[in-house]
Order: structure tokens, then C-alpha cells, then sequence
């Protein structure tokens, strides 16, 4: 492998998924510009929208997430075409 080419900066950080509320810890560089205490412990926090606790791929159920508003859109436009 080439030297100097990968980031020194791994620290644990906590990922959030935002649909669930699930916590996980490891090891990234990504910058936070929030915290969270775990443990007596200050991490920084990163918030996700989905995923593998929320992930339909991974939990084998089809679950809806919709932060937008756009579903509620879509079915309001097209949703009840058959009721006519």
C-alpha cells in the first residue's frame, strides 16, 4: 500500500439512525458538529436517515420512510385512481 495516502484521524463516533433512534459506534473521520453522551462517555454524533436496522433489505420488512412529505403528494395526485 501506498504510505500517507489514508486518513489518521479514526476516532469512535456514534451513527444515528433517525427513523428508528438505534445507536451504533465505530471508528470514522467523518466530521460531527453535534455530541452525545454514552456512558459518561462524549462522542461525537453523526445523524442518518436509514440504516441496516431500518433498511428494508436487511429487516426483510417493506417499511415506509418518508421525511418530505412526498408520498403523501404522490397519493394525493394518484393515489385513488381506481375509487373513480
Amino acid at each position: 500500500m501506498k504510505k500517507g495516502i489514508h486518513p489518521e484521524n479514526y476516532r469512535p463516533v456514534v451513527f444515528k439512525d433517525m427513523s428508528n433512534e438505534d445507536i451504533f459506534i465505530t471508528r470514522s473521520t467523518m466530521e460531527a458538529k453535534e455530541t452525545i453522551e454514552i456512558d459518561g462517555v462524549t462522542y461525537p454524533l453523526i445523524k442518518v436517515e436509514i440504516s441496516n436496522t431500518s433498511h428494508p433489505f436487511f429487516t426483510g420488512k417493506a417499511k415506509l420512510v418518508d421525511t418530505a412529505g412526498r408520498v403523501d403528494k404522490f397519493m394525493s395526485r394518484y393515489g385513488d385512481r381506481k375509487k373513480k
